[in-house]
């Protein structure tokens, strides 16, 4: 399938649990992408840990993400970002992710969110 030209990036900054925005954060990728455009989705700060594996949410947060961000490649959503400082910081690496994701350092994520027509952050 081709793209359009207008490429959207949506950055997740949000923990998985303790509130909505992260589910809040796919729907918008899933949504953008049902009408056939190009997205890219970077996670950074606390939202590194929605890629986490093992999560188990509370009672109140209802299902983990993991389904749910497994979703993402059937609507070819497959350029995935993770920041390189946060993964860090959360002592998390890359091969322990639950999806694949291109690591960024903070030049490469500049010019990632300037190469975007449209920036979400949440």
């Amino acid at each position: 399938m081709s793209m359009p030209g207008k490429t959207f990036l949506l950055i997740s900054r949000a923990s998985p649990y303790g509130s909505t925005q992260a589910r809040e954060a796919l729907d918008i990728a899933f949504a953008a992408a049902a009408f056939n455009q190009r997205i890219q989705v970077l996670f950074m700060d606390d939202g590194v840990l929605q890629l986490a594996p093992g999560q188990q949410p509370s009672a109140t947060s209802g299902k983990t993400l993991a389904k749910t961000l497994g979703m993402l490649e059937h609507y070819d959503v497959t350029d995935i970002y993770v920041e390189q400082s946060s993964l860090a910081a959360r002592g998390l690496t890359p091969d322990e992710l639950v999806l694949d994701c291109k690591v960024l350092d903070n030049a490469s994520m500049g010019r990632l969110v300037a190469g975007a027509d449209t920036v979400f952050g949440g």
